[in-house]
C-alpha cells in the first residue's frame, strides 16, 4: 500500500482545507504510531512491516525490522512506540505489539532483539488496544483492548481492556489503585490513543454498534465496558467525557495542541478537534476530512501538529486514499 508523509508550514493559514502541503516521503505502509527524537527528527512504527523508521528532512531510514512482532490478520501487529528518555546514550526505544501468546511492551536498543517488560495483555484478531506513551508523571502509560473477550474488561486480574502505567522496567507504578499490579482503570474495550492536559489523562476508546468515546482516565476508575457503551446510569461506572456515533469516529490517537485536543478517526475519516478552555471541553469540531482514515496525531518539537493515515482497514484492504503523514499548524 503506497503512502505519502507530508508537512505543512507552521505560518499556513489556519483552515486546514487550504494549507498547502510538502511531501516528505512516500511508499509508507500504516504508518501506526508517532514520536519524536531527541535531534527533532520524527520515528514512527508501520504495523503491518513491523518496521521502525525515522524522518530526517525529506529522508526515510529504516531503523530496524522487530522480527518477534507478529501480524494477527486484523488489528496487531508492531503498534505503539515510546522513545527512551536515554535514547541519546542507550539508543532505545519501547514498543507495544503482537506475539503468537499475547501483546507485550518491550525495552528494544534498535538493532537488537526486544526486552519485554509488560506480557500477557490479551491477544485476538482483533480489540489489541497497542497505545503506548510516557506520562507527564515519568511513567509508561500503555491502553489495550478486550482481546474479543468482553469479560476480561471488568477483571482487576487480566490486562485486557485496561489502561496500564508502570514504570521503564515493568513495575507497577506507585499511586496505582491496587498494589503490585499495571492495571490503572478498568472497563475498556478498544483504547488506542492517550494524551494529557496538564496532569489529566484522556483516552480514545473504541465503541461496539453505538458510541465511541473519549474518556478522561482517572485512578480505579470503572468505564463501564461491557455493560456501558457511552453514557449509561450504573453505579460504579464512569461516563465518557466526549461521545460520538460510531459512523463519525472510530476514534484513534489523541493529542493536546494549541489548546484542543486533537482525536483522529478511520470510521468518520477526519480528526476532531475538541476545544479545552481550562478543564472544559468544547464542541468538536471535523477537520481535516480530505486525508480519509487518520490512525497518529503526534504534537511536534518544531511547533506543528504531525498526523498518519491508515488506509488500509482491519483486513489490510486498501482504501480510496494513500497513507501519510502529514505536518499543520491547526
Amino acid at each position: 500500500m503506497a503512502a505519502t508523509l507530508c508537512v505543512l508550514p507552521a505560518s499556513a493559514q489556519d483552515d486546514p482545507s487550504v494549507l498547502a502541503e510538502r511531501t516528505l516521503a512516500t511508499k509508507l505502509d500504516i504508518p501506526w504510531d508517532i514520536e519524536f527524537l531527541p535531534d527533532g527528527s520524527g520515528i514512527f512504527t508501520e504495523r503491518d512491516t513491523r518496521k521502525i523508521k525515522k524522518i530526517t528532512g525529506t529522508t526515510v531510514t529504516e531503523l530496524d525490522t522487530v522480527e518477534q512482532a507478529q501480524l494477527t490478520g486484523g488489528e496487531g501487529g508492531l503498534l505503539g512506540l515510546a522513545v527512551s528518555k536515554t535514547f541519546a546514550t542507550d539508543n532505545s526505544v519501547f514498543i507495544y505489539y503482537s506475539t503468537a501468546s499475547d501483546n507485550r511492551v518491550a525495552k528494544l536498543q534498535l538493532g537488537g532483539t526486544p526486552q519485554p517488560i509488560v506480557t500477557g495483555i490479551p491477544k485476538n484478531r482483533y480489540h489489541n488496544g497497542g497505545g503506548l506513551e510516557w506520562g507527564p508523571d515519568g511513567f509508561l502509560w500503555a491502553t489495550t483492548g478486550d482481546g474479543q473477550n468482553t469479560a476480561t474488561a471488568q477483571n482487576w486480574n487480566s490486562l485486557g481492556g485496561k489502561v496500564l502505567r508502570f514504570d521503564e522496567t515493568g513495575k507497577p507504578a506507585a499511586g496505582n489503585p491496587r498494589a503490585g499490579s499495571v492495571v490503572y482503570s478498568i472497563g475498556h474495550r478498544n483504547v488506542q490513543g492517550i494524551t494529557w492536559i496538564g496532569n489529566t489523562a484522556y483516552a480514545t476508546e473504541f465503541g461496539n454498534s453505538r458510541t465511541d468515546e473519549v474518556n478522561r482516565i482517572e485512578a480505579g476508575k470503572n468505564y463501564g465496558w461491557p455493560t456501558c457503551e457511552g453514557n449509561c446510569n450504573t453505579a460504579g461506572m464512569t461516563n465518557p467525557v466526549k461521545t460520538w456515533s460510531t459512523s463519525q469516529a472510530g476514534p484513534t490517537g489523541i493529542a493536546f495542541y494549541k489548546n484542543a485536543l486533537y482525536v483522529g478517526a478511520v470510521t468518520g475519516k477526519r480528526v476532531w478537534k475538541i476545544p479545552v478552555n481550562g478543564t472544559t471541553l468544547g464542541t468538536p469540531q471535523a477537520v481535516f476530512t480530505s486525508y480519509g482514515r487518520v490512525r497518529a496525531v503526534a504534537p511536534a518539537p518544531d511547533g506543528t501538529l504531525w498526523l498518519g493515515t491508515s488506509n488500509q482497514d482491519a483486513n489490510g484492504s486498501p482504501g480510496a486514499n494513500d497513507d501519510r503523514i502529514i505536518s499543520t499548524d491547526g
